[in-house]
C-alpha cells in the first residue's frame, strides 16, 4: 500500500524532511544559531539573582 502511494503521490516524507533541511540551512544563515550565547546569559542571570528572587513568592508558591 506505501509504495503504491509512493507512486501516485511521490515520497511526501522525503519531500518534506528535504525541504525542512533547506529550510533550516536557509535560517542558519541569516540567523546563526545564538543557543550558546542564550545559555551564558543565562548562566549569568542565575549566577546574579539571588535564590530568594529567583523563586516566584505568594499564596500559590511552594
Amino acid at each position: 500500500m506505501y509504495r503504491q502511494l509512493i507512486s501516485e503521490r511521490g515520497d511526501v516524507p522525503a519531500q518534506v524532511r528535504g525541504e525542512a533541511e533547506r529550510i533550516r540551512r536557509d535560517l542558519q544563515r541569516v540567523m546563526p544559531p545564538q543557543h550558546d550565547a542564550a545559555a551564558l546569559v543565562s548562566e549569568r542571570v542565575r549566577s546574579v539573582t539571588p535564590d530568594s528572587q529567583a523563586r516566584p513568592s505568594g499564596p500559590h508558591s511552594r
